[in-house]
């Protein structure tokens, strides 16, 4: 799966929300605009500390987004502009789709560009 540019992960503890989803079908121009546009809006939100993505080229697609704290997670999914965009992918663009929330208290790494017992 191809991946987006790499995202420095915010200190821990935080929040991620793992949204994985699957398009009915091939993505079409307003699908398109609707993500360019939750993007936009979505990094602009108070508690936003980013965001990493997946797809796989066939429909699939895997994000985690990162948050302060749940708060500005139950604020961003009561967006407005959002809530419609929920709402169409319902109706118009998602076979299926899976939202996960968890908080992450540590997080461990391993590079082989960081030598080992860094």
């Amino acid at each position: 799966m191809p991946s987006s540019p790499s995202h420095e992960r915010p200190q821990p503890p935080y929040y991620a929300v793992i949204i994985s989803t699957q398009l009915r079908g091939e993505e079409t121009p307003d699908y398109q605009q609707m993500a360019i546009r939750m993007t936009e809006l979505g990094t602009s939100q108070p508690g936003y500390l980013g965001r990493q993505g997946m797809t796989d080229g066939q429909g699939r697609d895997l994000s985690i987004i990162y948050y302060r704290d749940e708060e500005s997670i139950r604020a961003w999914k009561a967006d407005v502009e959002h809530l419609e965009a929920q709402r169409l992918g319902k109706e118009r663009w998602y076979q299926n789709y899976t939202v996960e929330v968890a908080r992450v208290e540590r997080e461990y790494a391993f590079s082989h560009e960081t030598p080992c017992g860094a």
